[in-house]
């Protein structure tokens, strides 16, 4: 129950980043929200139980080392 509630939250995320890039004239305001968006996918992640972790393939550490990643340090697949 607790990931498909994960799985919902995560999804509004990215569909309110993608809408708010689509709405804004401005590219700063649209990367504002992506690394909005990010941090709170970070810290979603790091609020999970090690043993969700585990179903993910990942360990606490690996958790908390993305979950303490600044904003800007994205991933190319968030760039865009």
């Amino acid at each position: 129950m607790m990931i498909h509630s994960m799985g919902a939250e995560m999804t509004t995320l990215i569909h309110s980043a993608a809408a708010a890039r689509r709405a804004s004239p401005s590219r700063g305001l649209a990367r504002l929200f992506d690394a909005l968006a990010l941090r709170r996918s970070r810290q979603s992640l790091a609020s999970l139980d090690d043993h969700i972790l585990a179903d993910i393939g990942l360990t606490r550490e690996q958790a908390m080392a993305e979950a303490d990643r600044a904003a800007w340090d994205a991933t190319p697949s968030w760039r865009r």
